[in-house]
């Protein structure tokens, strides 16, 4: 049956990209039962599952400390670069938006 075959096919790749974050162990948990930098995960695994060429990150960090953040953004950055993708960030944080190679600022609705 084709719907068995793409089910099949769409277990398998949650649970590479879940793999891809970290979070194999969890993939039977519900959301309120994950961390918020596990939530965040999910997020990004959600985001690569499709396999796009550019990831958009909204304040990727902007609800977590600053240990879980880091690690946030070196699993974000680390996948883009392992699967040669683009990451284009929008955030607030200086110290983030250092960390990409090209950093755009926009102010006053203009971009300065």
């Amino acid at each position: 049956d084709v719907r068995g075959e793409h089910r099949l096919e769409a277990i398998v790749k949650a649970e590479e990209v879940l793999g891809s974050v970290g979070l194999t162990s969890k993939k039977a948990s519900f959301p309120r039962q994950l961390s918020g930098g596990e939530q965040q995960r999910v997020a990004i695994a959600r985001a690569l599952t499709n396999n796009p060429d550019i990831i958009f990150a909204d304040e990727p960090t902007g609800n977590l400390d600053s240990k879980t953040g880091d690690a946030i953004m070196d699993l974000l950055l680390g996948l883009a670069g392992e699967r040669n993708k683009t990451l284009l960030v929008v955030t607030h944080d200086n110290n983030l938006a250092q960390r990409g190679d090209r950093t755009l600022r926009i102010v006053d609705g203009l971009l300065a």
